[in-house]
């Protein structure tokens, strides 16, 4: 029922794709985890990614993003989740149970390190997939050459630790179920202008990038 359910969610957006309609045709939600991790980081960055989605891409998608836990059965609802943060992770078993029944059955995460989130992250991956281990995305994956071109990878909107940015991820039988931005932080620059005063070149990089993982998201399961 739940396979059956995300691929529909999926295929009302691939019917809606592209026209534009009174009605949203859905909707993506950030993920709400415990362990103390601040996961509510970045009020502005999804509703402006929706935004520059609807107005660029046609996307439809509902102006509001949702909140849906790591193990609430609200996630297959989804076809695309966002993850934030800065400090600690934890999911439950049952909760690594129901992301990764989540991402078997078309849905997508995107987990951004606003800084902090690197060595947690990795821990609590390993419940939801224990035989599966993040690798370095090459430059030529299709992520990175969706609607917008990004030869060199993710752009750098902050300097934190100055290590280049990173985008992993976590294929499970050739299908790119969860992109990982380490050290890009893409989350900030969809945010308003003003919270960190960012040059609009920047906003923009990440904004393109980040319409980049709906569209692969979307497009590709």
């Amino acid at each position: 029922m739940k396979r059956h359910y995300i691929y529909l969610t999926i295929l009302v957006f691939l019917l809606s794709y592209g026209r534009s309609s009174a009605q949203s045709s859905f909707k993506i939600a950030k993920l709400k985890y415990g362990g103390g991790g601040d996961w509510y980081a970045n009020k502005t960055a999804l509703p402006n990614l929706i935004k520059f989605c609807n107005a660029q891409m046609k996307m439809n998608i509902y102006p509001e993003e949702d909140v849906v836990e790591v193990g609430s059965s609200d996630i297959f609802q989804y076809p695309f989740v966002h993850m934030t943060g800065h400090g600690n992770v934890v999911f439950t078993d049952s909760e690594a149970k129901n992301l990764r029944n989540y991402l078997l059955s078309g849905g997508f995460l995107h987990i951004d390190d606003n800084y902090g989130l690197d060595k947690f992250i990795r821990r609590e991956m390993k419940k939801v997939f224990p035989e599966l281990t993040f690798i370095e995305l090459p430059y030529n994956h299709p992520v990175y050459h969706q609607k917008y071109n990004f030869p060199n990878g993710l752009p750098k909107v902050h300097l934190h630790d100055e290590k280049p940015p990173q985008g992993f991820g976590l294929i499970y039988q050739g299908r790119l179920v969860c992109f990982y931005s380490y050290e890009s932080d893409l989350g900030n620059g969809w945010e308003d202008q003003s919270v960190y005063n960012d040059p609009e070149e920047k906003r923009q990089e990440a904004l393109r990038m980040g319409a980049n993982l709906l569209d692969y998201a979307l497009t590709v399961f």
